[in-house]
């Protein structure tokens, strides 16, 4: 599969971390790290690199491995994802390194892990496989290609994303929690058929830190991590206490329901206004981009704009921008 490699017009003010030193793992699989506390608790797995441009997870995976935290009950899985991505990690040209053969966030479905297809990316899917379905909560971080509030993406309306919602309140950050239609090109990890089951307490969220390459996106993967980890119990407060940052906590929350992906349908698509992402247009019917000769507008009063693409570089078929109400 051919990747449209945007062109980056955002400085990259964030070093890649040196995890050479995390390859050998200890459960048999590269780069993949588990302890198992000897007390009953859940099954805690957080995920970094599931693109291997959005490096700030693996920048707060290395230093937390490196800081030698061990799980005070149940299990805790570490996992540094797409290392063939990350492998080609050029911070002249970050945008190459975000897969190799194929996007590593849409090959989750049974179908597809199950099918005779190989790529870079279902090898390594394969492996990692066992320890996301035996997993009782997830942790997947990322990274967004445009600067952007931080949000949490709670998975598919009507398919778990109630509970994940519930939990990222407890966790206080960040802001923004969308709940959305998924991608056509495929299932996300959090998309597993355990997450995604309503009746299924198991539970996976997706955090996308702000910008890929700004430092306050290492400051929001961090905090994510250490806040999803204390709120199950798996280390205690006191232990990262010294690590926490109460100004990222967010006063409120605002809950968005994703109901449509706009797809670019012609060569020439552009914004009405130079949009950053999560702003509210106000009436239904007020316009928002140029698809063609398809003026695209608000569904609804106050939709809100998710993850806008104002990249020059992009094809016919790519998602421009996602339409979402508050709840």
């Amino acid at each position: 599969m051919n990747q449209v490699t945007p062109i980056n017009t955002n400085p990259v003010d964030i070093q890649a971390p040196d995890i050479t030193r995390w390859q050998a793992g200890n459960t048999g699989v590269d780069f993949v790290w588990q302890f198992d506390s000897g007390k009953p608790g859940p099954n805690v797995m957080v995920q970094s690199l599931t693109h291997g441009n959005e490096i700030c997870g693996a920048i707060v995976m290395e230093w937390f491995l490196s800081q030698g935290f061990k799980p005070q009950k149940g299990v805790l899985t570490m996992t540094f994802g797409n290392l063939a991505a990350f492998a080609r990690w050029d911070p002249a040209n970050p945008g190459i390194s975000r897969y190799t053969d194929e996007d590593f966030n849409r090959v989750w479905s049974d179908e597809y892990l199950k099918s005779n297809k190989n790529s870079a990316e279902l090898e390594r899917a394969r492996l990692l496989l066992p320890f996301v379905d035996s997993a009782d909560y997830l942790l997947d971080i990322h990274s967004m290609h445009e600067p952007c509030a931080p949000l949490m993406v709670c998975g598919v309306t009507g398919e778990g994303a109630d509970k994940a919602v519930e939990l990222s309140k407890r966790l206080g950050i960040p802001e923004c929690l969308m709940y959305d239609t998924g991608h056509p090109s495929g299932k996300r990890m959090i998309e597993r058929p355990h997450f995604a089951d309503p009746n299924n307490p198991k539970t996976a969220i997706l955090i996308e830190c702000g910008q890929h390459w700004e430092k306050s996106s290492v400051d929001v993967a961090r905090q994510t991590m250490l806040r999803f980890l204390i709120d199950r119990e798996v280390i205690s407060h006191e232990a990262v206490a010294s690590h926490l940052n109460a100004s990222l906590q967010a006063k409120s929350h605002k809950v968005v329901k994703v109901t449509e992906a706009v797809v670019a349908k012609s060569s020439e698509f552009s914004f009405v206004q130079p949009f950053k992402g999560l702003e509210v247009i106000p009436k239904k019917g007020d316009p928002i981009a140029k698809n063609g000769d398809e003026t695209v507008v608000a569904p609804y009063d106050n939709t809100v704009l998710v993850m806008p693409s104002v990249s020059k570089q992009w094809k016919i078929g790519t998602t421009m921008v996602r339409l979402g109400q508050l709840m």
